[in-house]
């Protein structure tokens, strides 16, 4: 079997990094973030009245 030069190497690096950085770019947008809609109708303000 023989050797692979380290040009070879250094491609199959570069390529499965691109790889695992697509991928993980993919996951993390493919997700949408939902906020939650209940506990934003349902705040209270508790203002503080000032009696000098």
């Amino acid at each position: 079997m023989p050797q692979m030069a380290p040009i070879n190497w250094l491609v199959l690096f570069l390529l499965f990094s691109i790889i695992m950085i697509m991928f993980n770019i993919m996951n993390y947008f493919i997700h949408s973030a939902s906020l939650p809609k209940e506990s934003s109708t349902n705040l209270k303000l508790n203002s503080l009245i000032w009696k000098w």
